[in-house]
């Protein structure tokens, strides 16, 4: 029996990997989302699919420590200075966004024919956010930093505080036999929370930054993983035992630990962990989909998502364009944010075992909000149409016109910046123009006079000052971009030079076709040099590592010229490539002398005799003079030094 279980659990691992290898690369394929994959993958797997599970439950109550491991990754990001400056989009957008949105959403519920006790907190619980899914949604984008990610973040950070009011407000509502049992005790729960709270708070402070340090000195790499989950379900359980989200547990933890020596090696042992409890949660959510409870009350869960989604999303959108934020803005939050999330369910669970709902109304909002949750990334994929993200302002940027200079410089990034050094240091007159507002701004902080200006328009071209420049310098990163100033300037301003940043050979190769004087592979100087660095820091003397970079510079060099006929592909001969065959990697300055009469006859061609004691030297040829390195400046055509 022992054999038959363990072969069964091992079944049930294998089954849950399966469908996510499966299903989450196929959404992500199709521009769905990782999220909506795993939700996909549970309900095939699930009681209502392929009945494979037939408890989500078990799996979501594991899958919940991804959650829980989010948080702290999150408050790890968070140091106590920044969460005290985002107070106000904490305490005051959240509280805010979730008011505004209980109440429309309750006076809906009672307009669709719902009880109002019932649809308080069935609107309650819908104003609570997904936590798991607009994370991983905001991480997927690479938001979660962002301004606009930030009071995504806080307001989430609110709705799972206010979850432990929610279940006291539930205990007062209940009927008056367990009002008389739980009434005190929801004062009773708010005292033990914080409790909880300060129970973390103490440990993270004092004892946890000792208690690292000597791990640490153990060496143990394994204690320190275990370390790392013992500090995150430890306060994941503090907070559970004081009424709180074991996520808002977690998130102090990390919250306490942000500025601590050890966060990263935390974050490095947590990291795997999170990712992968996370994905089963999605996959525990899908599974709870009940297609039975679907396929009966389908038009009134139907209508009861459609209401909750619009009232909740306009509720939203209207807060932040009334606190100040762009349309993009709002629209991306009232998105992202219009679903219900997981703490619905312990809301609806625990008015269920009071008797504030009956079983048939709590499946209905239980597949509400599973519903709601599986449109939400389908419904992020709207916001490019509804609202396109706004260009940035211009505003104070002075523009391009009437400008003159020997030399115009397209283009202020990292390389930009280095190119005009060298020019100003000789005085020469730079004019230089960049496209991005956010550059031009931050170059002004240094003392830099940019225009604002877009290269690839032949107007900006001309007010810029093209038509008298002696040489355009292309410094842009894009190489679509530099093609296009390329073909502007050749054609309308034939007299200047042009020096041009490439991108990598093939746009060498585009670039010499279009006969530009200069142009240079913007990564390519820089890994000469490192690798001539790197050879010096092996032992080989300075003479050594300059002639093998002066030997790979003639070689790709050579490569190119091949490359001008044969495409893309040719020249490889010219690469070198580890291989059984040793190769010298430069040239030898001179050729081989033997030592003595029989070194000569073996170093001897089969079709030449042998050479005599007495006319030894003449049978070897006069060595060559030595020829040094050609320098890359110096070389005529083309007009480029390696690239």
């Amino acid at each position: 029996m022992p054999e038959e279980a363990g072969g069964s659990q091992l079944l049930t691992v294998v089954i849950l990997l399966g469908a996510a290898v499966i299903a989450v690369p196929i959404f992500r394929r199709l521009g769905l989302g990782s999220v909506l994959g795993y939700l996909a993958a549970g309900l095939a797997i699930g009681p209502f699919g392929f009945k494979v599970f037939h408890d989500a439950g078990e799996v979501i109550h594991v899958a919940e420590f991804g959650v829980v491991m989010l948080l702290f990754l999150i408050g790890l990001e968070m140091k106590p200075a920044r969460l005290w400056a985002l107070r106000r989009e904490i305490f005051g957008l959240g509280t805010l966004q979730v008011a505004g949105a209980g109440a429309i959403l309750t006076a809906a519920g009672i307009l669709i024919g719902i009880p109002p006790i019932p649809a308080f907190i069935g609107s309650l619980g819908f104003v609570l956010t997904s936590t798991a899914i607009v994370l991983r949604i905001l991480e997927d984008q690479g938001e979660t930093n962002s301004p606009a990610g930030q009071k995504i973040v806080s307001i989430l950070l609110l709705e799972d505080l206010a979850i432990v009011p929610l279940l006291a407000v539930v205990a007062f509502l209940a009927p008056t036999m367990v009002t008389e049992t739980h009434g005190i005790g929801g004062w009773i729960g708010i005292a033990v929370a914080l409790l909880g709270v300060a129970a973390v708070w103490f440990a993270g402070r004092f004892a946890l930054n000792p208690i690292f340090r000597i791990l640490a000195a153990s060496r143990t790499r394994e204690i320190m993983t275990a370390a790392a989950l013992l500090v995150v379900l430890g306060a994941a359980l503090a907070a559970e035992a004081g009424g709180l989200s074991m996520a808002m547990g977690a998130f102090l933890a990390g919250v306490l630990l942000s500025e601590s020596t050890f966060r990263h090696q935390l974050e490095a042992d947590i990291e795997p962990f999170r990712g992968l409890l996370l994905g089963l949660f999605f996959l525990g959510v899908g599974m709870s989909l009940d297609l039975g409870v679907i396929a009966t009350s389908w038009p009134f869960i139907l209508l009861l998502v459609t209401v909750f989604m619009l009232l909740k999303a306009g509720t939203i959108y209207l807060v932040a364009r009334l606190l100040r934020s762009d349309h993009h803005e709002a629209t991306q939050r009232a998105l992202l944010m219009a679903q219900g999330g997981e703490f619905a369910f312990v809301l609806y669970t625990a008015s269920a075992d009071v008797g504030l709902l009956d079983p048939a109304l709590l499946a209905q909002m239980n597949a509400a909000v599973i519903i709601s949750m599986a449109i939400t990334p389908l419904a992020t994929l709207a916001l490019p149409f509804l609202a396109p993200a706004p260009p940035e302002s211009t505003d104070g940027l002075e523009r391009a016109e009437g400008l003159k200079g020997t030399v115009l410089l397209i283009g202020f990034g990292r390389f930009g910046q280095v190119v005009s050094q060298v020019l100003l240091a000789r005085g020469i007159e730079v004019t230089i123009i960049d496209s991005s507002p956010e550059m031009i701004r931050s170059a002004s902080r240094f003392g830099f006079k940019i225009f604002y200006g877009d290269g690839t328009r032949l107007d900006v071209l001309r007010t810029a000052g093209a038509g008298s420049a002696k040489l355009i310098a292309v410094a842009v990163d894009k190489k679509e971009t530099a093609n296009r100033i390329v073909e502007l300037a050749k054609a309308e301003f034939p007299l200047a030079e042009l020096y041009v940043r490439a991108y990598d050979r093939a746009h060498t190769l585009e670039l010499y076709a279009e006969g530009v004087a200069y142009e240079i592979r913007e990564t390519f100087e820089s890994a000469i040099r490192f690798g001539e660095a790197s050879l010096r820091g092996l032992g080989a003397s300075p003479e050594e590592a300059t002639a093998v970079a002066a030997d790979i510079r003639r070689r790709d060099l050579e490569r190119l010229e091949i490359q001008k006929v044969e495409g893309i592909t040719g020249g490889r001969d010219r690469l070198i490539r580890q291989g059984p065959t040793p190769t010298p990697l430069t040239e030898p300055k001179h050729e081989g002398r033997p030592l003595n009469e029989e070194t000569a006859v073996v170093a001897t061609p089969m079709d030449e005799p042998p050479a005599s004691d007495e006319g030894l030297e003449d049978t070897l040829p006069t060595p060559p003079p030595e020829r040094a390195a050609e320098p890359a400046e110096e070389r005529s055509e083309p007009r480029t030094p390696v690239s």
